[in-house]
């Protein structure tokens, strides 16, 4: 990515390898999280997208026995496999663990509070 596309992203995208499921009510899509930020994600399939890009999905990523996140999702971009979608609606549940997994990937928790303030629409202090 060149530098100044980094410039312009207002939130900061952890890169997560890991196996998730995407629906839309009826389907069911095996995919795998490659990045994932606090307004969306980067998904990628084993083959080309299915999908309908005017549909709502529902992104379930699975962390631990006890830790999962869910994403109301929308797609945003894509080519192939890779899927770009933005995140419509998250629960406070899934937000807060997204948020743990974000702040122990960045190590930063000021940039995260930030970033959190930035999705809520807060100007900086």
């Amino acid at each position: 990515m060149a530098e100044s596309e980094r410039e312009k992203r207002h939130y900061q995208r952890i890169l997560y390898n890991a196996e998730a499921v995407l629906s839309d009510g009826d389907n069911r899509t095996a995919c795998k999280v490659i990045d994932i930020s606090l307004k969306g994600c980067l998904l990628d399939f084993e083959k080309p997208w299915p999908g309908n890009h005017l549909n709502t999905y529902t992104l379930r990523l699975v962390l631990s026995d006890e830790v999962s996140i869910s994403m109301m999702l929308k797609f945003s971009h894509g080519f192939g496999s890779q899927i770009g979608f933005k995140c419509e609606h998250i629960d406070i549940d899934s937000i807060t663990n997204l948020r743990r997994l974000v702040e122990l990937n960045l190590g930063d928790s000021e940039m995260l509070g930030r970033e959190l303030d930035a999705l809520c629409g807060i100007s900086p202090k």
